[in-house]
């Protein structure tokens, strides 16, 4: 009887392997919105992970979270280390592109429960009603991530946090400001004259 279980498991597994074999090589993720704020305001808070972290849907699986981030506060060399639970795992964000109003790019490493690789964007456009928000993730699958995908719907487990994301955003953002870019002084030239 045990052998015929172990005969039987083998045989499983051994199927799932070939038929992971057929899965697509990479994926691809994208969902869109209107948030009801205009680009700069939505462009400031995806291109700082600090004011990123209250749309994330993510962290919802592990409220208890630690996360570090460097000293660049936003933009290009921003980053920001997560370490959950088993639901969240652990991994590294990095911005890697950033171009104001219009476009975030990040390179996305996860560390815990399986290595992986992606590339998650943001791009804004100005729209009726304040800017029109697309976010889309991509990625190359591995061997494990083949066999996931058999067994999970990565567009629907993805893009529904993006949903989510989104609807946080326009409880937010709406009528806020962007925030005010620091006046540059001149140097006091003690020969300047005025007319």
């Amino acid at each position: 009887m045990i052998k015929k279980l172990l005969i039987g498991l083998a045989v499983v597994i051994v199927g799932i392997i070939i038929v992971s074999r057929f899965q697509p090589d990479g994926y691809t993720v994208e969902r869109s919105a209107t948030i009801a704020a205009p680009p700069e305001v939505v462009f400031e808070h995806v291109n700082n992970f600090e004011k990123w972290q209250q749309f994330n849907a993510w962290g919802d699986s592990d409220p208890n979270a630690a996360y570090t981030y460097n000293e660049t506060e936003s933009g290009v060399g921003a980053n920001f280390h997560w370490k959950g639970n088993s639901d969240m795992g652990e991994g590294r964000m990095t911005i890697l592109e950033s171009k104001p109003n219009e476009y975030v790019k990040v390179d996305l490493s996860f560390i815990e429960p399986f290595e992986g690789k992606a590339i998650a964007e943001l791009l804004l456009e100005p729209t009726e009603g304040g800017t029109k928000l697309t976010e889309r993730t991509s990625s190359d699958h591995n061997f494990f991530s083949k066999i996931m995908c058999m067994f999970m719907d990565m567009d629907k487990m993805i893009g529904d946090k993006y949903e989510e994301g989104f609807a946080r955003m326009n409880k937010v953002l709406p009528g806020l400001e962007p925030a005010p870019i620091e006046p540059i002084t001149a140097p006091q030239d003690s020969t300047a004259t005025s007319c």
